[in-house]
């Protein structure tokens, strides 16, 4: 069956990750993604390795895992759009296309006649998106800036590592770039939003994204506690500042998370741990309670903790409905049963043989599921072929695109 957005092209003038991560929601969603590239550099993230992508005898590839991980489904063209050549080229995929992405400095594609106004003149019902920092306006729109950057001015910093008070304290950085994943998500959603009201109304429309945004957006009820109270929440570490306990616990071999979220299970774990005379404490037997009482609560969780390895208490926890878990490496989250049944590990074959292993998309659609048929494409791989049959250039004319290195 075809993909729910089978009838969508997408021109994706983006690259690194917040674009890429969001127009590859939309070729796994069955858009037709076409991703245009600067000859031979192609998009940044195409070298940020080690580790590489496989050649099917087992050596590195040209291309970075990090590459692979935000664009396969898409077809890659190379196109020199500093050129009026390409430039023009650009303007004929547009009149083509549905939605065209880009993240570039705020103003630098006007320079090139590639901006929204100049694309809406050839077609007018464009959805056009572009993501960068800080947003196309506002005293800083002008500035550059990473995810890094946004996770610390963002205030996800600021909530993210362990308590000053404690060895090791100090902000933090989350492990992935998540501005930008954030970021590219919440682009996918308003794309959605645009081409639902196109189908409606018939016009398209610009999107602003800014990654500013939604670092601060995801900030949800930290952000809200401080615009209620003026108070600036702090670090906690692998604590919670409104369930305890709701942390990491050492065991006698390794760690386990614990999440208790309301007073029955709160019961339940001190009944299964052996420690009832904690959960008829009257300094513990509620949330208010066990959060004020934190200091004096968790040093004795911690010493009944200890007496038993991960694997006894997670399956003893998890017999009563107390929510926890071991802290696993990738290793071990790719040999779980859940996840092996759930089939998040796919395997897509590439042109040259072979094949790159990637995360599933996790949208579980029963009418139209999302399908691997291409694997993140190789520089260049589809150039030819959009040019040919999106735009109908001759055999000629794109040699001669070639000769000029356009292409």
């Amino acid at each position: 069956m075809p993909g729910a957005l089978s009838h969508i092209k997408v021109l994706d003038l983006s690259r690194v990750l917040a674009g890429p991560w969001c127009t590859q929601n939309l070729a796994d969603l069955g858009a037709e993604v076409i991703k245009v590239e600067r000859p031979r550099v192609g998009d940044d993230t195409r070298k940020w390795g080690p580790p590489w992508l496989h050649e099917p005898d087992g050596s590195d590839g040209p291309d970075s895992t990090y590459y692979a991980a935000a664009n396969r489904g898409k077809k890659s063209i190379t196109l020199d759009i500093s050129t009026p050549e390409g430039q023009d080229v650009v303007r004929e995929l547009a009149r083509e296309c549905d939605v065209v992405i880009e993240n570039y400095k705020v103003g630098d594609l006007k320079r090139y006649g590639l901006d929204y106004a100049s694309l809406k003149e050839v077609n007018p019902a464009l959805v056009y998106c572009s993501i960068t920092g800080y947003g196309q306006d506002g005293p800083d729109a002008h500035k550059p800036g990473y995810d890094f950057v946004f996770q610390g001015i963002g205030g996800l910093m600021s909530i993210t590592g362990e308590r000053d008070d404690r060895p090791g304290g100090g902000p933090q950085k989350v492990g992935i770039a998540a501005a930008d994943v954030f970021t590219g998500m919440y682009s996918s959603v308003a794309i959605l939003a645009a081409l639902n009201h196109r189908a409606v109304s018939g016009q398209g429309q610009y999107i602003d994204m800014a990654l500013l945004d939604c670092i601060i957006a995801i900030g949800g009820n930290q952000g809200v506690g401080y615009l209620t109270t003026g108070k600036s929440p702090g670090r906690y570490g692998n604590e919670h500042a409104s369930l305890v306990p709701y942390q990491v616990f050492s065991t006698s071999d390794s760690e386990i998370v614990v999440a208790v979220g309301n007073d029955t299970q709160w019961a339940r774990f001190c009944d299964t741990i052996g420690r009832n005379d904690l959960a008829t404490d009257e300094h513990y037997r509620a949330v208010p309670g066990r959060v004020n009482n934190r200091s004096t609560l968790i040093p004795e969780l911690c010493t009944t903790m200890l007496e038993r390895p991960t694997a006894e208490w997670v399956q003893m926890l998890e017999a009563v409905g107390v929510p926890c878990g071991s802290i696993n490496n990738y290793q071990q989250v790719f040999e779980l049963p859940q996840v092996k049944h759930r089939g998040l590990r796919v395997d897509v074959p590439t042109a040259s043989g072979g094949s790159v292993p990637l995360i599933a998309s996790p949208l579980r659609l029963t009418g139209t599921p999302v399908e691997y048929n291409q694997a993140p494409p190789t520089l260049g791989e589809h150039t030819d072929s959009v040019l040919a049959d999106v735009l109908g250039k001759t055999p000629e004319q794109i040699e001669a695109l070639r000769e000029q290195g356009i292409i």
